[in-house]
């Protein structure tokens, strides 16, 4: 850390225990994808540095933060719902420190929001000025008054901000920031801004230490991992990078998302097949089968070219599983190209796919376009995605049984009370187990399927 940091971190520390009267308590709750949970841990680590501790119960807390996503609408009603219920312990606790940040922030339109509606908001900062909190922490109690600070990307990644992981087995590591492909309906490149990729030795001093501290489980996040390496001065591409993490000793899985069609390589999946800890498994999303489709949505990767990685990457892995994004009623796809999305759901025979209805974003191109097809009509062609997928997952899970795998526990399932891991190719088994199995590796043998999970016992 920096002096600055240092200063504000011990300001902002001293301020909150006299205001809180003790310890003071957090709550901070995230939204949306593995990227923004990664800032979360972020997030803890200043705050855990300030003298924080955390809570579960907005109640408790002295700090609430929302750190928000901005891909879906609904994610955003979300939250909007859930700041506006904090108006009254606000005014039960008038010391409560309130903040939202994160990608919902970067919109003017949604910062103008926060500052109109939502006047008891104490705190509004967006993705690329994270690092900063404990200065806009220190600004808000020294000098009581609300703190707005969004865009000032920095050309730099800051590497000195701290991290409280959430688990003790899996970890997220960002291997890169920001998106350059513009997709028609995609608001991250707006929000998270243009592409930089962090110093592969800074990536592997990070995993390797994590390796070493007994994680199990790393994942490199991205909005697009196959970029990685652009406006490095060391010359290295994704696949160099994962073939350099893969050197490190132990007994770990080094898993990656997400991967952009148009930049996977045959390199990559050359790397994943000669690898001692990647899975063979692989997040590709295609989000529609028709090749106007992709178009329109400005994909820059056709039907043919998707089709022509998987089978490339099944040849050098045969067991190599794939999952995907669904877009369903993109503005003016016809029901005979949303044909197409589902014949190659069907070619592919995916593990699992994450569908979405479209959900127009403003501020992106495809938000503007005509889109005649009601919601309606889009969520019976959804239903009849699903289905199609359902039977797909199903008989995926059957050939699985009698089959040993190699499971890295997660938890305990909260329906079954039996344990549940996750295979290589990333399906749930669930079976009978102690709970010193938690955040460990166990060779389970898979006795039956149950719809989309699967259930075994113990070898």
């Amino acid at each position: 850390m920096n002096e600055d940091m240092t200063a504000y971190i011990s300001g902002v520390g001293e301020l909150m225990r006299v205001r809180a009267g003790g310890a003071p308590l957090a709550y901070v709750r995230t939204y949306g994808c593995q990227q923004n949970v990664a800032d979360g841990e972020k997030i803890k680590g200043l705050l855990y540095e300030m003298g924080f501790g955390f809570t579960d119960s907005d109640s408790e807390a002295d700090l609430i933060i929302f750190n928000t996503c901005a891909v879906r609408e609904h994610a955003e009603d979300r939250v909007f719902g859930n700041v506006g219920a904090l108006k009254n312990l606000k005014r039960r606790k008038p010391g409560l420190i309130i903040g939202v940040c994160g990608c919902m922030t970067e919109q003017p339109e949604v910062a103008k929001r926060l500052q109109k509606t939502f006047p008891f908001v104490n705190l509004v900062f967006g993705t690329h000025v994270l690092h900063r909190l404990p200065e806009m922490l220190y600004e808000v109690l020294s000098e009581s008054q609300r703190v707005l600070l969004l865009g000032h990307e920095e050309k730099t990644i800051r590497e000195d901000v701290p991290i409280r992981r959430d688990g003790k087995s899996r970890a997220w590591v960002t291997a890169m920031y920001g998106c350059d492909n513009f997709c028609s309906y995609c608001i991250v490149p707006y929000v998270r801004g243009r592409e930089k990729s962090r110093r592969p030795d800074d990536i592997y001093s990070e995993c390797r230490t994590l390796v070493e501290s007994g994680y199990k489980e790393i994942t490199l996040l991205g909005q697009n991992v196959n970029s990685y390496g652009k406006g490095l001065s060391e010359k290295i591409n994704f696949a160099g990078l994962l073939s350099r993490l893969d050197s490190i000793d132990g007994d770990f899985r080094l898993r990656f998302m997400t991967s952009h069609p148009k930049d996977a390589s045959k390199e990559l999946f050359d790397a994943m097949a000669g690898s001692k800890h990647i899975p063979h498994h692989i997040h590709l999303p295609f989000q529609s089968g028709n090749d106007r489709v992709l178009r329109e949505m400005n994909r820059r990767y056709d039907r043919e070219k998707y089709l022509s990685l998987i089978e490339y990457a099944r040849r050098v892995m045969p067991d190599v599983t794939f999952t995907s994004d669904v877009i369903v009623g993109f503005p003016g796809e016809t029901y005979e190209e949303f044909q197409d999305t589902l014949s190659l759901i069907r070619e592919v025979e995916f593990v699992n796919l994450f569908t979405f209805i479209y959900s127009p974003r403003p501020g992106t191109k495809a938000a503007g376009r005509p889109d005649p097809v009601p919601h309606e009509e889009k969520t019976e062609w959804f239903a009849e995605l699903l289905k199609v997928q359902e039977e797909i997952a199903v008989n995926n899970c059957k050939k699985l049984v009698g089959s040993r795998q190699r499971v890295l526990v997660e938890d305990r399932d909260g329906k079954s009370g039996l344990l549940s891991g996750r295979t290589q190719g990333s399906l749930v088994v669930l079976f009978s187990g102690d709970d010193s199995l938690i955040g460990e590796f166990a060779e389970v043998e898979v006795t039956e399927a149950k719809g989309w999970s699967l259930r075994g016992q113990k070898i």
